[in-house]
């Protein structure tokens, strides 16, 4: 009996913090729809952000709430070796800040699919905005499902009205202002997400396993070795989450928002750091979950279960915030990127090519609003995307990487070779999943592949061209 009541006054005091925090939200979407009078301002925030805003933003929405809950699900697992799926994300991050922002940030794009429609041809912006925007809405289902999963933990709603309530909230403040919105929330969300997981969760979690020593004694040495998940399990991380953060739209978004280009790449780099750091306290979280909960019934669950454990009332209502922090930043930026492509790549591109600013931004925001309501009927549909999600990210990385890569550093390349490149790489990718299983790694490197072989054979035809018309007129012909 008593732990019921106790179990209840938690859980009102937790629901209390909670809709507190979900409070400030939406007073922080009203506040951002302020600054936001034109389209650029609704999609890029006025490319007017200064480092710590842009680092908050950028490493919001780069840590999801699959980035938390699946880091200590493979720590529970795997001890440290779990760090290398948030761990790729972060050298994506890198990468992007230290190779290709310096290249980009001139080009006052909105979309990566605009660059290519700039590199290629109107075709490559069509097909590939088409790719991104299916991707960054399959993101955004699956953050719905996991605000869904942290609410339903804490107060104990049916999944149905807790994906709604979260979903619908990140939504309403999305539409109200669009990216100036986004970015005021994503710096509350980093904050309360760092608080959580590096001043609360880590050192509770630690300290209730029995300390550094404990973990270090107790755990299976295997837990301390940083490739027991496997070197093909980390290959597979790699060409998902490091090849693909180098072309996803929403993370692209991010970027544009940046003052300047020195604050692009220092704050990519910084995100990227943040974000290794982020993967290693999660991954011992996990760990001291194994030996806290060495018999729990599901390791999806673990840091949820490990947080109603050994978390006090109300702080476990802050802790779990953070993590729905997380979601949120990153369904808000997926639901912007995405309605970002269909309006700027799609509908603007083929059939509003003269559309007004005032109603431009109008568009953008039915197309917010349509993107969020399918995301949400999505995740009441089927509740469980990560294998859709898989087969995106293996679409984005296999498919429009290398076209990507080559557009920025192949000055001469044929307009058609990118759409070309797309297409047969976007097939090919497709088709290895279906043969070889939806969870396999080397369909992305089939694409890959046939993107190069394409874009060479465009270069040999067109060396052979220039080669044919250098030769000279004989006499006869003349």
């Amino acid at each position: 009996m008593t732990h019921n009541k106790e179990e209840s006054v938690m859980n009102g005091l937790d629901m209390t913090v909670m809709f507190v925090y979900f409070g400030v939200l939406v007073v922080a979407g009203i506040i951002g729809s302020l600054k936001a009078k034109s389209s650029e301002d609704f999609i890029l925030a006025g490319r007017n952000l200064g480092m710590f805003m842009y680092l908050g933003c950028l490493s919001a929405v780069i840590l999801g709430g699959a980035s938390t809950i699946g880091t200590a699900q493979l720590g529970y697992e795997h001890g440290l070796s779990g760090i290398w799926f948030v761990t790729m994300i972060g050298l994506g991050i890198i990468t992007l800040g230290t190779i290709f922002i310096k290249r980009i940030s001139s080009l006052k794009v909105t979309t990566i699919s605009e660059l290519l429609g700039k590199r290629y041809n109107a075709q490559a912006q069509i097909i590939s905005a088409v790719v991104a925007a299916i991707y960054t809405l399959m993101v955004s289902v699956t953050q719905v499902i996991g605000m869904g999963t942290i609410i339903h933990a804490l107060l104990g709603w049916n999944m149905t009205a807790s994906m709604l309530i979260g979903g619908s909230i990140v939504l309403f403040y999305t539409i109200l202002g669009g990216m100036w919105s986004v970015t005021v929330t994503d710096i509350i969300q980093f904050v309360v997400m760092t608080v959580a997981i590096f001043g609360f969760m880590l050192p509770i979690s630690v300290s209730e396993a029995g300390g550094l020593k404990a973990l270090a004694g107790d755990l299976p040495s295997s837990y301390f070795d940083f490739s027991s998940i496997g070197y093909g399990q980390i290959f597979q991380y790699f060409l998902l989450y490091t090849l693909g953060m180098a072309v996803s739209q929403d993370i692209w978004q991010r970027v544009f928002t940046a003052r300047t280009e020195k604050i692009a790449r220092n704050g990519s780099i910084f995100a990227g750091v943040y974000s290794i750091a982020y993967a290693i306290a999660g991954s011992v979280i996990g760990m001291c979950a194994y030996l806290l909960l060495p018999n729990a019934e599901s390791s999806q669950s673990i840091f949820a279960t490990l947080a109603v454990q050994i978390l006090p009332q109300g702080l476990l209502g802050l802790v779990l915030a953070g993590v729905c922090s997380a979601l949120m930043s990153t369904a808000s930026g997926t639901l912007l990127a995405s309605s970002t492509l269909i309006s700027n790549d799609i509908i603007k591109k083929v059939w509003l090519k003269n559309i007004s600013e005032k109603n431009y931004l109008i568009l953008t925001r039915v197309n917010t609003l349509i993107v969020g309501v399918l995301a949400i009927v999505f995740a009441l549909w089927i509740q469980d995307v990560l294998v859709a999600l898989d087969v995106a990210y293996a679409i984005l990385s296999g498919a429009i990487f290398v076209p990507f890569v080559v557009s920025l550093f192949w000055k001469d390349i044929h307009p058609k070779a990118g759409v070309s490149a797309i297409v047969v790489s976007t097939l090919v990718v497709l088709g290895g999943l279906l043969i070889e299983g939806l969870s396999s790694t080397t369909p992305i490197l089939y694409g890959i592949s046939s993107s190069i072989i394409v874009m060479a054979g465009f270069a040999v035809m067109a060396r052979n061209k220039e080669l044919s018309d250098r030769e000279p007129v004989s006499e006869d012909v003349k």
